[in-house]
């Protein structure tokens, strides 16, 4: 590993020393943590519709999509890597199709969403009610390393450091192989970013600071990893101007609102359109289900 310089070293303790305090493992049943207390405004509801009861159960007599698990080279990590990919219903080659790229928390893999929920089933169901665009979903590995597993002391700096370093894996691996080898539309109105947790900052971090890639961001309860408001949009004009949809949202008992909290005072006092959703819940895949639900009905319309 490169020697890294001393602000570089700065950031990387200050953001281990974040994650450290804040985060657990475990996706669906915390153990406890030490948490700042949650305190809500009036802001802080859900604007939208909640996901209805069901809309994660498998249907008899509908199409159903396709996941494959395909293999990668990275140049950024110089090693074969995974993605999980879902073809909607229906997929034909000889057309074109929007990309989302759904990525996952500090303790998964490219299989976290698939080894808690089915997103296939919640994609399945809403193409069957017409509610949504057919597109790919990639579920790329986060921590861009050669031992990418997520084993071991995930919160080591190397792993970390992994979460970063997947910027230029996503931007010059990942996103090239999906589109020499899906049919897909390749501009950045035909692109979506969206993450849960570790994932959610991700989201943020990547696609508010390259808008020339990605038109719609979605950060799910997203992680101390997130850049503070004024450094993802130096420029709120700009953004409300490029961005088709920001969408952000936490559960209402959840000890890493803040970090919603504080992106959506920031885009709201700089007059920049977004969605801010907060639903009764805590750090967990059932409120990132919910925001799989809402976040793919607005997205490539």
């Amino acid at each position: 590993m490169k020697k890294l310089n001393t602000k570089k070293a700065s950031v990387l303790k200050t953001l281990i020393s974040a994650i450290l305090i804040w985060f657990s493992v475990a996706v669906t049943a915390q153990p406890p943590r030490q948490q700042q207390p949650v305190v809500l405004t009036a802001d802080d509801t859900a604007m939208l519709q909640h996901a209805p009861v069901g809309f994660d159960q498998k249907r008899d007599n509908i199409q159903r999509g396709k996941t494959d698990s395909v293999t990668y080279h990275s140049t950024t990590v110089g090693i074969t890597r995974r993605l999980l990919v879902y073809t909607p219903p229906g997929y034909d080659a000889s057309k074109k199709y929007p990309v989302l790229y759904l990525l996952h928390g500090i303790g998964g893999n490219e299989k976290e969403w698939y080894k808690y929920s089915e997103p296939n089933v919640i994609l399945d169901n809403l193409y069957a009610d017409g509610k949504i665009v057919p597109m790919i979903v990639v579920f790329p590995n986060g921590r861009a390393m050669a031992h990418d597993e997520d084993t071991g002391n995930i919160f080591s700096p190397e792993k970390v450091a992994a979460f970063a370093n997947f910027e230029n894996d996503l931007l010059n691996d990942v996103i090239p192989f999906v589109e020499s080898h899906y049919a897909v539309i390749k501009n950045r109105e035909s692109r979506a970013i969206a993450g849960f947790s570790m994932g959610g900052g991700q989201a943020l971090n990547f696609g508010l600071q390259h808008m020339n890639v990605f038109a719609y961001v979605g950060g799910f309860s997203s992680a101390p990893d997130t850049k503070k408001p004024d450094e993802l949009v130096p420029d709120p004009a700009a953004t409300a101007k490029q961005m088709k949809l920001i969408y952000l949202s936490s559960g209402d008992k959840d000890g890493l609102i803040s970090i919603g909290q504080n992106l959506h005072r920031y885009l709201k006092q700089n007059n920049v359109p977004h969605i801010w959703e907060v639903i009764p819940g805590e750090h967990n895949i059932q409120v990132w289900t919910n925001d799989l639900y809402l976040f793919s009905q607005r997205i490539f319309k």
